[in-house]
């Protein structure tokens, strides 16, 4: 049996004033890539979370146009999440799974290569497409079709139930929707409505944007008042936090959708 793994792929990167988003960080602006993440279990199940950057035009109007002024994405076309995969051997519609952690750009926008898959969600990500306002950052125009897909696979609230990370770390909600238990889904709350992670292996945490990375979780409870605002809940993000570090202190490891660098893959 082929061992499972976990391989990571840079889909384009946006570059942000830290100074802007947190009083106590340091001045200057910094880049921060856009992971997607590709599971393998070895049996022939192959599961993305998250699809970073679109290239091109998004044709999204002025929403669009906002949201590129802010964080302004810088992308072409070769890093796009299913070019990777091909130029890595991997043909596109072997992925049988996407999970979308939440619906911001720089996680949805490679979605449009992967509509053969099942979409993974929860049902407050779910729910965010069709009832959100301004400072959600959804961009409706990026979601192909009719979203959620009949297919998709919504995992309810109660789906959720409490399990400690590691020996004596923090007591996290988690899902199984797939049912093997090595690929499970987590409820991280607070970054957006319905924001999930994933846990691989039981071991290594995907956390998404429950920090713009792992270095600067000692800074979200010092989030500026703008994008204290375009949080969906900064109080329950501030917690949200404290519990990744709490989980990193127990050896799990907690890897963030925009850390600096992350490992090209990781076998389980």
């Amino acid at each position: 049996m082929t061992e499972a793994s976990l391989t990571a792929f840079r889909c384009g990167s946006t570059t942000h004033r830290l100074g802007a988003l947190f009083r106590t960080a340091a001045r200057g602006a910094r880049t921060f890539p856009s992971w997607a993440f590709l599971y393998d279990d070895g049996e022939g199940r192959r599961v993305l979370f998250d699809a970073g950057y679109r290239a091109g035009a998004w044709g999204t109007g002025a929403a669009g146009l906002a949201y590129r002024a802010l964080v302004p994405p810088r992308m072409r076309p070769e890093w796009g999440l299913a070019t990777q995969l091909r130029a890595a051997r991997i043909d596109p519609a072997s992925v049988t799974d996407a999970v979308i952690s939440h619906l911001h750009p720089d996680h949805i926008g490679g979605l449009v290569d992967f509509q053969h898959a099942r979409w993974i969600m929860s049902r407050g990500t779910a729910d965010l497409a069709s009832h959100h306002r301004l400072l959600d950052g959804v961009l409706a125009g990026l979601l192909p079709g009719t979203f959620p897909p009949a297919d998709a696979l919504v995992v309810e609230p109660d789906e959720f139930r409490p399990a400690r990370l590691g020996v004596d770390g923090p007591s996290l909600r988690v899902a199984d929707p797939l049912g093997d238990e090595r690929f499970v889904l987590v409820d991280l709350p607070g970054h957006s409505s319905g924001h999930t992670g994933a846990l691989v292996g039981g071991a290594l945490l995907l956390a998404g944007d429950a920090a713009w990375g792992g270095d600067l979780l000692a800074h979200c409870d010092d989030l500026r008042p703008l994008p204290r605002r375009i949080m969906h809940d900064a109080s329950t993000y501030v917690e949200t936090s404290r519990t990744l570090v709490a989980a990193r202190e127990a050896g799990i490891r907690v890897v963030f959708s925009h850390d600096a660098d992350v490992p090209a893959r990781v076998s389980l």
